[in-house]
């Protein structure tokens, strides 16, 4: 079969011939119809995250496939059905950018129909991102309010929409250009990322339950400040160095928290929830992207090397 995959963590990627993998009696065998790029691949690749890995190692996490065979211990999946995952490619698993993969039954979801699987491939990552956040991390409740800076990418819009579905109030940052979007997936109002946030907000005193940036580049004192008592802030990505300075008496005074979040690190009982999370929003026609820029597995080294340059998700099929 033919597959993408490195030799040694750092090194040169390969696109060549892997023997198809062993059927466990607890795995599944697809036949992979389209695969997604994530940056933390580059992590897993570059030995920037350190995790599990055998050698030849093939990259990639979320995929969408047919099933061909299926284990002896396997119950809930049957040949010739469209089903994805969203969790291979790290702690001892192999990846996904390949003909042919085996995946354990307990990270595999039966593929809701009529979704066409380049934008399922595409939306898998960030939708769970988003799903897990809300619901494991932040603990969203209806009524409550929460701010996402950066809204407009992958993990910001999902979040947006998944939160107005949730009976949140959502107040976003975004790009001028993006506001129409962003309000038609939930958002209650808009303000331009390119300003200082603290002099767009209303003059009544602003709090919001929970903060989220999923851009870098806001101070975690403007977040903390805007919080309400017993807020959180959860950090997806790191601010630059020199914001991460704090009141750290207001901070505990006001019984806040600052929480972080990688999905490397989910559960499998988070996963799970999260793909029944996002089989219902997806039947609803809710969290997929709706373009993505489609390469060949042979261009699978030139979509690590140009993931921050495509505003589109990458996505890789046979």
């Amino acid at each position: 079969m033919k597959a993408a995959y490195i030799k040694q963590v750092g090194g040169e990627i390969f696109y060549g011939d892997l023997p198809v993998p062993k059927l466990a009696p607890n795995e599944v065998q697809l036949k992979v119809e389209a695969c997604a790029v994530n940056y933390v691949d580059t992590f897993v690749k570059s030995g920037g995250y350190q995790t599990e890995l055998t050698f030849p190692f093939i990259l990639g996490r979320d995929a969408v496939g047919i099933v061909e065979q299926v284990g002896s211990n396997v119950e809930n999946f049957t040949v010739g059905q469209r089903v994805w995952t969203n969790s291979m490619g790290h702690a001892g698993r192999n990846g996904v950018i390949a003909e042919t993969i085996n995946v354990p039954q307990n990270r595999l979801f039966a593929a809701p129909a009529k979704v066409d699987p380049i934008f399922l491939a595409a939306s898998v990552h960030s939708a769970a991102t988003a799903a897990i956040i809300l619901r494991q991390v932040m603990k969203l409740k209806p009524q409550q309010t929460l701010l996402v800076e950066g809204a407009a990418g992958h993990v910001g819009s999902k979040l947006v929409e998944l939160a107005a579905t949730m009976g949140a109030r959502v107040f976003t940052t975004a790009n001028p250009r993006d506001f129409a979007r962003l309000k038609k997936l939930g958002a209650a109002a808009c303000y331009d990322y390119h300003g200082d946030l603290l002099q767009q907000l209303p003059a009544t005193d602003f709090t919001c339950d929970h903060a989220i940036d999923t851009s870098g580049r806001v101070s975690l004192q403007t977040n903390l400040k805007l919080l309400g008592e017993k807020g959180t802030v959860t950090l997806i990505t790191a601010p630059p160095e020199d914001r991460f300075q704090f009141a750290v008496r207001d901070f505990y005074t006001q019984s806040q928290t600052i929480a972080g979040f990688v999905i490397s690190q989910a559960s499998l009982t988070e996963i799970q929830q999260a793909g029944m999370v996002l089989n219902e929003q997806f039947v609803a026609g809710r969290l997929l992207e709706e373009k993505a820029s489609v390469h060949s597995f042979a261009e699978t080294s030139w979509a690590y090397e140009n993931i921050g340059q495509v505003t589109e998700k990458i996505v890789l099929v046979p």
